[in-house]
């Protein structure tokens, strides 16, 4: 209890520093106002206009900030408004173009080679962007299943690795295609940019990079 006591506490000094450093700021205006005119030439005084122009300038940059903490409220909102929506995904297992986690599982891969191709080669690099597997996979659009293995045959380590499928016709490559995969959705999480989603293994990625949902088998 006393934990979440001082939690609050800590958030409400958070939340009103923004309005007490404006209103320092407008006390140290007024203060140097009033030393300007103390200070003035009295054979040659500050024109009123000057002054008008300053408390303008002043009144401007103070609504400004206030709009801007208003506009970074709103967009938390819309943060976890984002969230919410896409609370329901959780679960599912999503249809995208990113990096796939290797584990063991098969994988998914809804293949598509180029039309007009006699042949087509699984690609799979690791992160450092190394090759380490190179696979023939059939030539009509279908769900494949990735296994994992490497060049060697056997299985690869436990890891994140991208998949490109390349289409070739008469041993010319006519096509390198990043291969989109399944894989569960774990989490949703808030950013800068807007909602995440995490998949399997810590992938992350936008809500618009998924093309496609289903339940998890």
């Amino acid at each position: 209890m006393e934990i979440t006591s001082a939690t609050t506490q800590s958030t409400s000094v958070t939340q009103s520093s923004p309005s007490a450093t404006i209103s320092s700021d407008f006390n140290t205006f007024l203060k140097m106002l009033t030393t300007q005119l103390q200070n003035q030439d009295p054979l040659n005084p500050i024109d009123s206009s000057d002054y008008a122009v300053q408390l303008a300038t002043f009144s401007s940059v103070e609504q400004q900030t206030l709009t801007n903490q208003k506009l970074d409220t709103l967009v938390g909102l819309m943060g976890v408004q984002g969230m919410t929506q896409l609370a329901p995904w959780v679960g599912q297992e999503a249809r995208s173009t990113a990096p796939v986690y290797m584990d063991g599982t098969p994988v998914s891969l809804p293949l598509s080679p180029e039309t007009g191709a006699d042949s087509a080669v699984l690609v799979v690099k690791d992160q450092s962007g190394t090759t380490v597997a190179r696979e023939a996979v059939p030539l009509q659009s279908a769900e494949f299943t990735w296994t994992g293995q490497s060049i060697t045959g056997a299985n690869l380590p436990t890891g994140i690795y991208s998949l490109n499928l390349e289409s070739y016709s008469d041993g010319v490559q006519i096509a390198n295609e990043t291969v989109e995969s399944y894989a569960k959705i774990q989490e949703v999480q808030s950013s800068t940019s807007g909602p995440r989603l995490i998949l399997t293994g810590g992938v992350s990625l936008a809500a618009d990079q998924i093309t496609a949902l289903r339940n998890a088998n």
